[in-house]
């Protein structure tokens, strides 16, 4: 089952994929648009792939993947996702927790896999065919109803994600929103700024006052942050095009090729050439 909603300025967009054996080929119809998605898994546990990188994806467990990041389902057809722009979804004034970048999102880097536990799974299904409805409906206030539904379903993740990354950790708005930005400034910056000082700046905030933030968040670090774009990003260019190492060096800010060799397998303990040579298809 395939479903999509265009709001009414033509911008907005709302994607909704079920039990669908050509899954990955209907997602790279749309590979050039950013969206947001949320991928929930209600088979056997099975392998995705994120940026050519394969990992567990349990049974009835949902991942949140971030704009941009390539992905790919070894048994589609048990896999249900929604997929929305940005456009679509941060019209709404949302709380920072659920907001665009909010805390399911945050957790990318990380590869956050939010578990439905049993007492979960009927709410969820309940919700899916209410989804279905409206995507069905023909009426005028459809996109507030599929928005209503879409921030009902970032809310039950973002609970679930709190109780299952966060523990007792009390979250302040306004020193949660500073995760939130910085990941913001990192993602249309990442390609030229590498270092943590020049994001303090743009926030008028230390280093030093950011990572001890992060630390209360048990959140990544400042600069493992920017690494992880930086890396992910890279993976992506070298998974899907034939850009040669030189040339993504250049494209993410490095101005030697040799330097982003080494940064790459520091991180990967794979320099370049190997990832691309052994990423799985």
């Amino acid at each position: 089952m395939r479903l999509q909603h265009i709001d009414r300025s033509g911008r907005g967009e709302m994607h909704f994929l079920t039990g669908e054996l050509k899954l990955n080929e209907l997602i790279e119809e749309h590979r050039s648009k950013i969206f947001l998605t949320l991928a929930l898994n209600t088979g056997e546990p099975q392998k995705i792939t994120v940026d050519g990188v394969a990992y567990d994806f349990p049974s009835w467990s949902i991942i949140p993947i971030y704009a941009n990041q390539p992905f790919h389902f070894h048994n589609p057809e048990t896999v249900t996702i929604w997929q929305y722009n940005r456009e679509f979804y941060c019209m709404a004034d949302n709380h920072v927790e659920i907001s665009c970048i909010g805390l399911i999102f945050l957790g990318y880097s990380k590869k956050l896999f939010i578990e439905i536990a049993q007492e979960h799974r009927q709410k969820i299904s309940t919700l899916i065919e209410i989804f279905i409805e409206e995507f069905d409906s023909g009426d005028y206030i459809k996109t507030d109803m599929l928005l209503t539904l879409l921030k009902r379903f970032i809310i039950i993740l973002t609970r679930l994600a709190r109780d299952q990354y966060f523990g007792d950790v009390i979250f302040i708005d306004d020193k949660f929103d500073l995760i939130r930005q910085f990941n913001f400034y990192v993602e249309g910056n990442f390609r030229k700024e590498h270092k943590v000082q020049f994001y303090a700046g743009l926030m008028n905030k230390s280093p030093k006052t950011l990572s001890n933030i992060f630390t209360l968040y048990n959140y990544n670090s400042p600069m493992s942050i920017i690494h992880d774009r930086i890396v992910n990003e890279a993976k992506r260019l070298l998974f899907y095009t034939d850009k040669s190492a030189k040339e993504i060096a250049y494209e993410l800010g490095f101005e030697d090729a040799a330097h982003f060799s080494r940064f790459f397998k520091n991180s990967t303990s794979q320099n370049p050439s190997g990832f691309r040579k052994n990423a799985i298809v």
